[in-house]
């Protein structure tokens, strides 16, 4: 019935017509019938027996197209346009190098000594090795001070974000400055949880403080190691002017490390955390580093904030199954993250080195943004052209990758900004040459 095999109005075998032809006993039909009644996909009529109501009918098929469509509003990283064959959408690490063998050396380290105690339902802010291991790789990578009872283990930065949003909320602080421009994912996360943004200007010194404060908001989110989607990094009297207004006004930062990892020319700058730990919540992830697909990140925040984001997270999913945690965990004390790190970033250098020598040769007239960091170029454009079209005329050409605009939230110079560490040097300088191409003819 609820499959649409019988329509409406048909009208069902009597009970012990039907227990003869599948040999069961006749209380066993009437049980059955009664159950399908109860779930209103039947009912008993005098004189008709007991015939089929049309309540449990399926619902007519999906149009075609309408998951796409969804995808393609959120504008993820696997709805691509059509025709595109080389993608250089920001952000997309190179997948190809996942350490799959040392993950599997790991997993059968974990599975040899994981007991019965470590498969039940455990802390929500995460496994506590796991923790453990991110407290001394956080201060020896990044500089971050913190307990392994600071960390919450969370699906990525995104949970993080949606984390720290409804307890900002139940606290009456729904206000939030961000970038400008800036990550539009991690804008629109926020928004989904019911904060409002406030766009603040950031130049070559990152985020214009002097704006934040003139806002009177009291919480603001940065990706201050590398900011995306314009490369630079927060320079140390702009940091310290954050810092001033988070005591000051008892402002938080959200700190969202975002390819803090991949420095190419020297070592990143610490994280602003160690610096102010109760004034700053910090987020990092796997994502750029291994996998998105692992979902695997972490906030630590102020101790004043903790409770109640541990009970958020365990409304949330109960938390994060612990199997790839404690993966993680073996990888960290083995030294093999480090070591995949230190072979990805000898890597990537190499492509950013290969795409921006492209861009000089057939761009010529466009200026490449920010550090040597990270996964991702800002393509400066003369002029004022629409950039979503200029995106538009790249992606005719087979190239895909996001025009500045997406991550404005005010008015501002034309831009690309392009990701380059899912392809070889070779590959991203053909993808260079179809973009000088595209943009240096006549457009519509």
């Amino acid at each position: 019935m609820a499959a649409g095999r019988l329509s409406p109005g048909s009208r069902l075998p009597a009970t012990r017509l039907l227990a003869g032809e599948l040999g069961v006993s006749r209380g066993v039909v009437v049980q059955a019938y009664q159950r399908l009644a109860d779930e209103g996909l039947a009912e008993a009529r005098t004189g008709s027996g007991t015939v089929v109501t049309g309540r449990g009918v399926r619902r007519a098929p999906r149009p075609a197209g309408d998951r796409r469509r969804a995808l393609d509003e959120l504008r993820l990283p696997i709805s691509t346009t059509d025709g595109v064959d080389i993608d250089l959408s920001p952000g997309v690490p190179d997948l190809s190098a996942f350490p799959r063998a040392a993950w599997l050396r790991a997993e059968r380290a974990v599975l040899d000594r994981v007991t019965a105690a470590d498969l039940r339902y455990g802390d929500p802010g995460g496994t506590p090795r796991l923790r453990a291991e991110l407290v001394g790789w956080l201060a020896r990578t990044r500089g971050v001070r913190c307990e392994a009872d600071d960390v919450v283990v969370t699906a990525g930065v995104a949970q993080g974000l949606a984390l720290l949003a409804q307890v900002l909320r139940a606290r009456g602080v729904d206000a939030l400055a961000v970038e400008d421009p800036g990550s539009r994912g991690a804008t629109d996360q926020m928004v989904f949880w019911g904060m409002r943004p406030t766009g603040i200007g950031v130049d070559e010194h990152g985020m214009r403080v002097g704006e934040l404060v003139a806002t009177g908001v009291r919480a603001a989110l940065l990706t201050p190691a590398h900011q995306f989607p314009t490369g630079v990094v927060l320079s140390p009297e702009r940091r310290r002017e954050l810092l001033a207004w988070a005591n000051r006004d008892g402002g938080l930062v959200i700190e969202d490390d975002y390819d803090a990892e991949h420095r190419y020319d020297r070592a990143p700058v610490a994280a602003l955390q160690g610096s102010a730990p109760e004034r700053v919540a910090y987020l990092g992830s796997v994502s750029k580093s291994l996998a998105p697909a692992m979902r695997t990140g972490w906030l630590i925040a102020p101790r004043g904030m903790q409770a109640e984001l541990l009970a958020a997270k365990h409304a949330s999913d109960l938390g994060n199954p612990a199997l790839p945690q404690l993966v993680l965990a073996q990888l960290l004390s083995s030294g093999d993250h480090d070591r995949h790190l230190r072979a990805v970033r000898t890597r990537q250098r190499s492509r950013r080195d290969a795409l921006i020598a492209g861009l000089r040769a057939h761009l010529p007239e466009a200026r490449v943004a920010g550090v040597a960091a990270g996964l991702h170029v800002l393509v400066l454009l003369p002029g004022t052209a629409d950039d979503v079209v200029l995106a538009g005329r790249v992606a005719a050409a087979g190239v895909q990758v996001q025009p500045l605009s997406w991550h404005r939230r005010r008015p501002g110079p034309p831009g690309l900004v392009i990701g380059y560490a899912a392809h070889p040097p070779d590959r991203l300088a053909e993808a260079a040459a179809r973009i000088g191409r595209a943009l240096s003819r006549p457009g519509p």
